[in-house]
């Protein structure tokens, strides 16, 4: 069994011309055999610029990809994709209307450096659309599919020839909210039971922590954190990932006697300043916050939200600042009302203040 990576990014940079700032900026990481790794972050922070240096369709300004033990990306040569052993699911599906289901998957088995026989072709169909969930509609044609269908024969037909590395760019955007929640659970049992590596570009929070064996979070071209769903939820490293993946609220505070204090209130949190600085901000999720009603408190209900399973709840204290809780439809706290917020969690992070 091979242990090695399947992939290796090494100080990898992408800048389009010398008057542009880097898309990419020195991105080094690595994939293990069978691991799927999320792409996470905002428009324009270079996600989908990485996976297609990955596929091959742009050449890197600096640095290099290693795929299977094989330098395929450098400034001075890069593989063409149809020659990297990878699979691409695009976001609007990409499928041939004009061919049938079967042939549209066939279109990514005859198109390979690798030639199948049709035998092997007719018999990989079958076996792709079984683990797809999608037997039996092999003779019909991408018009007669629903959003979720396409998008499972999109992924069928990328991983018929058997990659190495199948790479995703935000397959899961353009369907509606319900199909999109249980495709995501599918493609995850779908890439896992074929045992391929996979890359996925999405800027949906909680897709990627669905989907994901590790989130690599970016900004601005670089790479802000790279760790499982545990680790960037629970210990985001900088403020922007807790901004960005949780949902959080900011505190200034201050560290004195051993507490931080609020304009809210003093917190007795088991957790020391960052980098000993007397001052810092708080990070509170909102669904660690608890609402007591407290007449005397500076911090009044402005709004709710009701979100099915729990409502939201809009504050505002007495200097203007905006906080959120999300608490359980069982705790139904009105509007206008004054309210002690308790943080449920005794080890909020902390982070310097900006």
């Amino acid at each position: 069994m091979n242990d090695s990576p399947i992939l290796r990014v090494e100080s990898l940079c992408k800048r389009f011309s010398a008057q542009d700032l880097p898309a990419v900026k020195d991105i080094q990481f690595q994939l293990e055999q069978g691991e799927i790794l999320g792409l996470l972050g905002p428009s324009g922070c270079g996600k989908t610029t990485l996976l297609r240096l990955i596929a091959g369709f742009e050449q890197p300004s600096a640095g290099q990809i290693i795929l299977n033990g094989v330098p395929v990306s450098t400034p001075e040569n890069c593989l063409p994709p149809e020659r990297r052993n990878t699979g691409m699911v695009f976001q609007d599906y990409a499928l041939f209307p004009h061919l049938t289901i079967a042939d549209n998957i066939a279109f990514g088995l005859r198109h390979r450096e690798r030639k199948f026989s049709r035998q092997e072709i007719r018999q990989r169909i079958q076996e792709i659309l079984h683990l797809v969930g999608l037997a039996g509609l092999e003779k019909r044609y991408p018009h007669e599919l629903s959003g979720g269908q396409q998008q499972r024969i999109a992924l069928a037909r990328a991983l018929a020839p058997r990659p190495s590395l199948i790479l995703l760019d935000e397959p899961l955007s353009n369907l509606d909210v319900q199909v999109r929640h249980h495709l995501r659970h599918e493609i995850r049992q779908i890439i896992k039971a074929a045992g391929i590596s996979a890359i996925f570009v999405t800027h949906d929070q909680e897709e990627a922590l669905a989907i994901s064996d590790r989130i690599a979070v970016m900004r601005q071209g670089n790479l802000e954190q790279l760790g499982t769903p545990e680790e960037i939820y629970t210990r985001p490293a900088s403020r922007f990932v807790a901004e960005f993946v949780t949902h959080a609220n900011f505190l200034p505070a201050q560290w004195i006697g051993g507490v931080w204090r609020t304009e809210i209130g003093e917190f007795k949190v088991a957790i020391a300043p960052p980098e000993q600085a007397a001052e810092g901000e708080l990070m509170v999720r909102e669904e660690e916050l608890e609402l007591i009603l407290q007449p005397e408190s500076p911090v009044i209900v402005k709004e709710r939200q009701f979100l099915g399973r729990e409502y939201r709840y809009c504050l505002q204290t007495d200097s203007g600042k905006c906080l959120h809780a999300r608490m359980g439809v069982n705790q139904l706290v009105p509007v206008g009302s004054r309210v002690q917020i308790k943080i449920q969690s005794a080890t909020p992070q902390v982070f310097a203040a900006s």
